[in-house]
Parts: structure tokens; C-alpha cells; sequence
């Protein structure tokens, strides 16, 4: 009966367990992140401060840079931390808020791109009338839902893991608390849990997908009936950056949210994690807006 008793705490198994290894990965991810918080504030401040970058695409750029720094922040500090000390455990509380922060940053991040999505759509197939329709008031609120969204992911989740029971000694298979693993190392039934997680996902991520689709079918119907390749060129170059991304995010996103668990790999799910919740964040306000003319110019 000991043994089935809540655990206080669990130990994160993060990447490796050589210590030679975690050094060197220490390194790494400090680089990263670095290069994430820098290149995402860098982002956020001239974007604010700079008139000429005040329309609608650059304010989803500031949300979408504040939602990296959100989403690298809920990671990385405690992963570097967990490479230097021999004892890796986190406390419960601070593991379900961190999975819950985990959950509404990736929930906001997929709506913004939505949002992104439609910008450019509007951008596009309606430029006469791009001004009227990406007013203020509609960016706000296209921010705003993507906020409330990550917002409903995280809670909707976040509630049903309170009742979860733990065993006394718990190892979780990750370097973070995600959902997935952490479910994984639960000594009661998940079943109502992972059908929750598994319907999010699907929920969340075809109705986000599904935006993005449609706007980027209307753009691609637009861009092809463009007379000139030069002008064609311009068009798409605004979003092959966005659509990139789009992808490595949401096909890396999903599989490891939907897979069946016959197909989990703990290197796999390492890799794949890695990806959308560290790399991602430091490779948008590359992607973005790094490679952008008009924050060349700001800069």
C-alpha cells in the first residue's frame, strides 16, 4: 500500500544518463535558448518600437515571439538544471503546472499560426481591402482566441491529471512533464485521460490545421493565376517560411500526441519533443523575420 501512495515527486530521466554527455548537451540547449530568447525579444522590441513595422503581420509576430519565449522558458531552465545535478527529481505541483504551460503555449502556438495563416490569405487574395479587413479590432480578437484556445487546451487537460494516481517512486521517460509521458508513468487508469488528450489533439490540431489549409489553398489558387514569375516569386516568398514550419510543427506535433503506443520509441519521442517545443521556438524569429527586408531595415 506504500508503494501505491501519491507520489510528492518525480524523477525526470531527461536524455542521458553519461555525464560526460549531459555537458555537453548542458551547452547546447543553453545556446539554444539563448539564441531563443534573444532572437524572440529582439523580435518583440522592434516590432513595437518601430513604426514602419506597425500592421497586422508584425503584431502576430510579437505574439508569436512572446509565445516562444513562453513555450522555451516552461522547458529549457529546468532541463539545463536537471544536467547538472546528480538528484533529478521536480516536485508534483511544479510538474503538472509546468505540463499545463506546456499545454497552453503549443495550444496558442498552433492558433496563431492560424492566424498567420489568414493574415497572409487576406494579404494576398484581397489587398485592396487588406487594411479594411486586418483592422484592429480583428487582430486583436484573432490574438486574443489564439490565447483563449491555448488557454481551453491546457485546462481541459490540466483538471482530469489531478485525480491521476502516482506510485510512491515514479521515473518519468523525459526531459520535460509532458502529457504523454507523464501519463505513461500514472499507476492508476488513464484511460479518460488519454481519450481527453487524444480528442484535444485531434480537436485542436485538425480545427487549427484546417484554418491554415483552407487559407493556404486560397493563397496557392491565387499565387498560380499571377501573370509574371517575378510576381508570383514575391507572393509565395511571403509564406514558404510560415509553411515550413507549419508542417515540421504539426506533422512532429501529432504523431507524437496520436501514435499508438505500439509505436513509441523513448528516442523517438525524444526527438520528435525536441523539435516542436525547443527548436521551433528559436528557429521562428529566424524563419520569420530575420530573413524579412523590413526588420533588416529596423534592425
Amino acid at each position: 500500500m506504500e508503494n501505491q501512495t501519491s507520489a510528492s515527486e518525480f524523477v525526470l530521466l531527461g536524455l542521458t544518463s553519461d555525464p560526460h554527455l549531459q555537458s555537453f548537451l548542458f551547452f547546447v540547449f543553453s545556446v539554444i535558448y539563448f539564441i531563443t530568447l534573444f532572437g524572440n525579444m529582439v523580435i518583440m522590441i522592434v516590432t513595437s518600437t518601430d513604426p514602419c513595422l506597425h500592421s497586422p503581420m508584425y503584431f502576430f509576430l510579437f505574439h508569436l515571439a512572446l509565445t516562444d519565449i513562453c513555450y522555451g522558458t516552461t522547458i529549457v531552465p529546468y532541463m539545463l538544471v536537471n544536467f547538472l545535478v546528480k538528484q533529478k527529481t521536480i516536485e508534483f505541483t511544479t510538474c503538472i503546472i509546468q505540463m499545463s504551460l506546456i499545454l497552453l503555449s503549443a495550444g496558442s502556438e498552433i492558433f496563431m499560426l492560424s492566424a498567420m495563416a489568414y493574415d497572409r490569405y487576406v494579404a494576398i487574395c484581397k489587398p485592396l481591402r487588406y487594411q479594411e479587413v486586418m483592422n484592429k479590432l480583428v487582430c486583436s480578437q484573432l490574438v486574443g482566441g489564439a490565447w483563449a484556445m491555448g488557454v481551453l487546451h491546457s485546462i481541459i487537460n490540466t483538471l482530469p491529471m489531478l485525480n491521476v494516481q502516482f506510485c510512491k517512486y515514479t521515473e518519468i521517460k523525459h526531459f520535460s512533464c509532458e502529457l504523454p509521458p507523464l501519463l505513461a508513468a500514472a499507476c492508476s487508469g488513464t484511460f479518460l485521460n488519454k481519450l481527453v488528450l487524444l480528442s484535444s489533439a485531434v480537436i485542436f490540431g485538425s480545427s487549427s490545421f484546417l484554418l491554415t489549409l483552407i487559407s493556404y489553398i486560397y493563397i496557392i489558387s491565387t499565387v498560380l493565376k499571377i501573370q509574371s514569375a517575378k510576381g508570383r516569386h514575391k507572393a509565395f516568398s511571403t509564406c514558404s517560411s510560415h509553411l515550413i514550419i507549419v508542417v515540421l510543427l504539426y506533422t512532429t506535433a501529432l504523431f507524437q500526441y496520436t501514435k499508438p503506443s505500439s509505436v513509441s520509441s523513448f528516442i523517438l519521442d525524444q526527438l520528435f519533443s525536441i523539435q516542436y517545443s525547443i527548436l521551433t521556438p528559436m528557429l521562428n524569429p529566424i524563419i520569420y523575420s530575420l530573413k524579412n527586408n523590413d526588420v533588416k531595415t529596423a534592425l
